[in-house]
C-alpha cells in the first residue's frame, strides 16, 4: 500500500515521502495513530497545501523534544527491588518500571520511548538505558537496582 507520512517515521522516511509499506502496517499502526494517509491523488494535494503548517508542528515537537532531552540526560533513577543474597533479582526491572519511576521525577515518558538493548534488568548494578523522547533525541539515562528494604 502507498501511503504519504504525515510525521517523521523511524527506519521509514521523514514528512512527506511516499512508501510502500504493507497493508497491515499501513491499516492497523500508521493510519490510526495519524503517522500516514493513503497516497491518492487527492491526499496528496491536501498534504502539500498543509505542508507548511505540518512541517511547524513537527518542528515545535521537536524542539520541545529537544529540551525535555537536554533536562532528561544523565540523570539517575533509582529502583528498588527483592534481590537474593547473590544480586540477581526476583523478577526484573522492565521498561515500565524507569517509564513510572522517571513520571514520579517529573517526567512524561511513555514506557515505549525506554528502550533496553538487553532486555529486562535481573541483577542489581548500575546500567545505561536509553530514552527516545522524539525519533531525532535519544537521551541515555542511568537506571540503578537497589535492593528493596524488607
Amino acid at each position: 500500500m502507498q501511503v504519504i507520512l504525515l510525521e517523521k517515521v523511524a527506519n521509514l522516511g521523514n514528512l512527506g515521502d511516499v512508501v510502500k509499506v504493507k497493508d497491515g502496517y499501513a491499516r492497523n499502526f500508521l493510519i490510526p495513530t495519524k503517522q500516514a494517509r493513503r497516497a491518492t491523488t487527492t491526499a496528496i494535494a491536501e498534504f502539500e497545501a498543509r505542508r507548511a503548517e505540518l512541517e511547524k508542528t513537527a518542528a515545535e515537537k521537536l524542539a520541545a523534544a529537544q529540551a525535555v532531552g537536554e533536562k532528561l540526560g544523565g540523570k539517575t533513577v533509582t529502583i528498588a527491588q527483592k534481590a537474593g543474597v547473590d544480586g540477581r533479582l526476583f523478577g526484573s526491572v522492565t521498561n515500565a518500571d524507569v517509564a513510572d519511576s522517571l513520571k514520579k521525577m517529573g517526567f512524561d515518558v511513555a514506557k515505549a520511548q525506554v528502550r533496553m538493548p538487553n532486555g529486562p534488568l535481573k541483577a542489581l548494578g548500575e546500567f545505561p538505558v536509553s530514552v527516545a523522547v522524539h525519533s531525532d533525541v535519544v537521551v541515555e539515562v542511568a537506571v540503578h537496582v537497589v535492593a528493596a528494604a524488607d
